[in-house]
């Protein structure tokens, strides 16, 4: 049998660099003899790692600063809103200065920013408009919007609409500008001067004190702008004028009654109680004077 002999189970002398490494350690770094034999057995226990032991120290303070700033976050915002002036970012308010800028209508006669025109009503709109600039050469626009922040009344509005898309006289001359503001029930009526030639100083006040205003009361837009536009076309071409909504009469019956039904009703009431007060006091005594006859 052979047998295999490490380089390290050789003596010092065939293994030179063992010796050597030996010989170069100081006596402190020189390792010592291990007994195979111990007296006592040695148990090791394994450490828990104390990233696990802090863990738990450093999380709680952690959440809650963590809690902290987000509190002070969500206050400033709160702060932040509610003492910061109010931008103009709603669509209610943002809408009068888009119809400016956004110019005429390409397509049809309407720009309906409030919302408030069903399809048939435009469509009627753009037959009937469509119509009268083919015969006549006078283009009209109806504007819906829901509240004027910019301006004091529909009025001013409407002559600054006419004169941000029509800038010059020749532009405008033949143009006519129809503003309905459904939040404040009123409406403006205007255009150039072939415009307001054509059709009248008197079915322009009609229109505006009687057609936009009345229905628009009662929440008829569509009523409300397509008999405006009936009412300009047929002054255009020189109709009859087909009239505005009768104005309804809302007063209200008076919940008071006069002196003589009160009078006839106090009547009434003083039977009915002392009616009631001779039954309360007979019918007991009657009551009493049968149960004592019996005995």
């Amino acid at each position: 049998m052979e047998t295999i002999l490490s380089s390290h189970s050789l003596h010092p002398i065939l293994n030179p660099k063992a010796s050597i490494s030996k010989n170069l350690l100081l006596p402190s770094q020189q390792p010592r003899p291990v007994s195979l034999f111990l007296s006592k057995p040695i148990t090791c226990t394994p450490k828990k790692p104390t990233s696990q032991l802090v863990k738990p120290s450093l999380a709680e303070p952690r959440n809650w600063f963590i809690h902290a700033q987000q509190g002070l976050a969500a206050l400033a915002i709160s702060l932040a809103l509610n003492f910061s002036p109010v931008l103009y970012t709603g669509n209610a308010i943002a809408s009068e200065f888009d119809v400016i800028n956004e110019g005429p209508p390409k397509e049809s006669y309407v720009v309906d920013d409030a919302n408030v025109l069903s399809r048939v009503t435009k469509s009627d709109l753009k037959r009937l408009l469509s119509d009268l600039e083919s015969r006549k050469n006078f283009h009209i626009n109806f504007i819906t919007v829901r509240k004027l922040t910019s301006k004091a009344d529909a009025f001013e509005y409407a002559d600054q609409v006419l004169e941000r898309w029509y800038p010059t006289l020749e532009e405008g001359s033949n143009k006519g500008i129809v503003v309905l503001v459904t939040s404040q029930k009123e409406g403006a009526v205007t255009g150039g001067p072939a415009f307001v030639q054509a059709v009248g100083e008197n079915i322009l006040d009609a229109t505006v004190t009687e057609n936009l205003p009345v229905l628009a009361t009662e929440e008829k837009y569509n009523e409300a702008v397509y008999s405006s536009a009936k009412r300009l076309v047929a002054a255009i071409d020189g109709l009859p004028d087909p009239g505005g909504p009768q104005v309804k009469d809302n007063k209200r019956e008076s919940n008071f009654k006069s002196r003589e039904e009160t009078e006839e009703k106090r009547g009434q009431f003083s039977l009915v109680v002392g009616g009631l007060l001779v039954i309360a006091f007979v019918v007991p005594m009657a009551q009493y004077y049968a149960y004592v006859s019996k005995k």
